[in-house]
């Protein structure tokens, strides 16, 4: 979900079903401006899922990891140094994670724009054709098929961008944003992972993991809920439940681990 005014607006007055907020969402200078900035600015900024990835992550993995050692030894010392250990893991990991995709997306993205482009040159009527069949599976066909092909293949940055964006279903990744997003990966993860290990740091370690438990939760909820509500508009209270049932799963089978090779 890209930080886009317009597009925010006319997701907000769909949900809230504000028919002011669509028209003005839709008024054709708004949508032509959005356009161009959207030339310029294609692949920056961030995304709720890659907010939610880190945070959920390094929450319910952390999670696990202390109930598990908290069940094991009965001991806050070991459960802190295993918490923190496993949070600058998950961390540094999920980071490194989001810069590796992103360069891998980038990179495969340039081989694409490198390939068709030779494609182009090489043999225009082959692309001609694929340009031709991808409209004609849209419901064009005679003359008007053949106008738009014309008209496509008539200027090369606008038949690459075609059969870019429409046959191969790719968009424009940059190299330059795989920094940005692994540090907000990496942070989100860092931050999640603190949720449930903060208790044990001022609590005697029963207290604190039934207080990590009931923030964790409440957490993934709030979470789960915000999330639904941010791109639904629906089943806000099923979707909070859902991301509050996969971390206390994850929760539980640490726990139980611990329990099973208990070392107290």
């Amino acid at each position: 979900m890209k930080n886009n005014g317009r597009l925010r607006e006319a997701r907000e007055g769909y949900l809230s079903n504000d028919q002011a907020k669509i028209r003005r969402s839709h008024l054709p200078h708004r949508i032509r401006e959005d356009l161009r900035h959207a030339e310029r600015h294609r692949g920056a900024g961030f995304t709720l899922p890659e907010i939610i990835l880190g945070g959920q992550d390094g929450l319910v993995n952390v999670l696990g990891v202390i109930l598990g050692v908290a069940a094991a030894t009965n001991e806050t010392g070991i459960v802190l140094v295993a918490g923190l250990a496993a949070t600058f893991a998950e961390s540094i990991s999920m980071g490194a994670v989001a810069y590796t995709s992103t360069v891998a997306e980038a990179d495969f993205y340039q081989s694409e724009v490198e390939r068709e482009s030779w494609e182009i040159k090489k043999i225009p009527d082959g692309e001609k054709g694929e340009v031709r069949e991808l409209y004609r599976s849209y419901g064009f066909s005679g003359d008007i098929l053949e106008e738009i092909v014309t008209k496509i293949s008539g200027n090369r940055n606008v038949w690459l961008k075609v059969m870019m964006e429409q046959e191969l279903k790719l968009h424009k990744v940059n190299r330059k944003d795989a920094l940005p997003s692994a540090l907000i990966v990496g942070f989100s993860a860092l931050v999640g992972s603190f949720i449930p290990l903060l208790p044990f740091f001022f609590l005697p370690i029963k207290t604190a993991i039934f207080l990590s438990l009931i923030i964790s939760s409440l957490t993934l909820f709030a979470v789960g809920y915000y999330k639904a509500k941010q791109t639904l508009g629906r089943k806000l209270f099923i979707n909070g439940l859902e991301m509050l049932s996969i971390g206390m799963l994850s929760a539980l089978t640490g726990f139980l681990v611990g329990k099973l090779f208990n070392i107290q």
